[in-house]
């Protein structure tokens, strides 16, 4: 099923806070509903949120009702409704910044073609985001050993993205080979996302999964049933530290400890060149409600302090690799991510068609 779909004069987006239990859709017809479903985590997922905020602009341009120049001014005001929803993931500003360029460079046509370039523009990004993904997946997959148990936590499937997915997407294609045994899911509080999402995905797809909660990672490792960990990330620095869903940092140090390999799957727009560590990553804090409550049902004291950061940054000496649709970068990420960054478009093309990889009984080489 889709995640999102440009509808006439709007968006289709699919409601991710009523599953698994229901399978619903909202119509989004202004920036504003835009901006909440992204806050309400209705649509969720680094490169998800891109598309969405992409199509976000491309809304406000079809719904203007003023004249060609001061579109500019309603664009400006939406990027700023739309950047400030989520601090962390990088892909949000990236694909709004890039819906202003192509508005300045269509600056000076009429207003219908404007709209038109800018909704060509938030659909090619989508194209762009599932064939990254398989991408991802095909080169992911040549990393993991025969038989191998995944351990993942939160979302990183076609959920939180427009298809196929990072994290998972290495999982579904290390799987039609016949390289994934079972996945370990954790169950990502305090919103479950991966009790909800990650299980009803892999559930779907005939994956075989197994939920966990997330203080059982260490139990699984020490007793050698972890053979590689997957996470997928929210925004990467230049020398490779990494922020993605709070707990991740936990299960590095765990992988490290054990000494299994902690594989990164994200697409290219998650890596943020511009600051040179994971400390200069703003993260998100979300309503304390989220962990006072399960299922809206209150657990502890309704006026208790609650702490409840929605991300945490791994440093990128505990990660083995990541694999972007550019290839794969590992250690120093300070000049391997900067020589992906090099390779640009039309390599990715070409690495994307040789990447069906290694035959599904050859050696991983994580």
């Amino acid at each position: 099923m889709k995640t999102i779909e440009w509808q006439e004069n709007g968006i289709k987006i699919l409601d991710q806070t009523r599953l698994p239990g229901e399978v619903r859709y909202r119509f989004l017809s202004s920036v504003e509903e835009v901006a909440e479903a992204i806050k309400r985590l209705e649509v969720r997922g680094a490169p998800l949120i891109g598309v969405t905020a992409a199509y976000g602009m491309a809304l406000a341009a079809v719904k203007h009702s003023g004249d060609r120049e001061s579109l500019q001014e309603e664009l400006i005001r939406s990027r700023d409704i739309l950047i400030n929803t989520r601090p962390t993931a990088v892909n949000l500003r990236w694909a709004v910044e890039r819906m202003m360029q192509v508005y300045r460079a269509s600056s000076h046509l009429d207003l219908d073609a404007i709209r038109e370039r800018l909704l060509a523009a938030a659909g090619r990004m989508a194209k762009e985001d599932l064939q990254q993904n398989r991408c991802i997946g095909e080169l992911g997959a040549d990393l993991l050993p025969a038989d191998a148990r995944v351990l993942t936590i939160c979302n990183a499937g076609a959920l939180a993205t427009c298809g196929h997915g990072t994290a998972l997407g290495l999982v579904r294609s290390a799987f039609a080979r016949g390289r994934v045994k079972k996945v370990w899911a954790c169950e990502t509080r305090p919103v479950l996302q991966g009790a909800r999402l990650t299980v009803w995905e892999l559930a779907e797809d005939e994956i075989p999964v197994t939920l966990i909660t997330d203080n059982m990672a260490g139990y699984i490792m020490r007793s050698g049933q972890v053979d590689v960990v997957v996470t997928g990330a929210d925004r990467i620095a230049a020398n490779g530290d990494t922020a993605n869903k709070i707990g991740t940092y936990g299960l590095a140090v765990l992988a490290h400890h054990h000494r299994i390999p902690f594989l990164v799957a994200a697409p290219f727009s998650s890596i943020d060149l511009s600051i040179p560590s994971g400390d200069e990553i703003p993260i998100e804090f979300r309503d304390p409600d989220e962990v006072r409550k399960v299922g809206g049902i209150l657990i502890t004291l309704p006026e208790v302090e609650v702490l409840n950061p929605a991300f945490d940054v791994t440093p990128g000496e505990l990660i083995t690799a990541i694999v972007t649709e550019r290839g794969v970068a590992r250690p120093p990420y300070l000049s391997s991510l900067a020589n992906l960054n090099k390779k640009g478009g039309e390599e990715n093309n070409e690495l994307c068609q040789s990447a069906p990889g290694n035959s599904s009984d050859g050696p991983g080489d994580v």
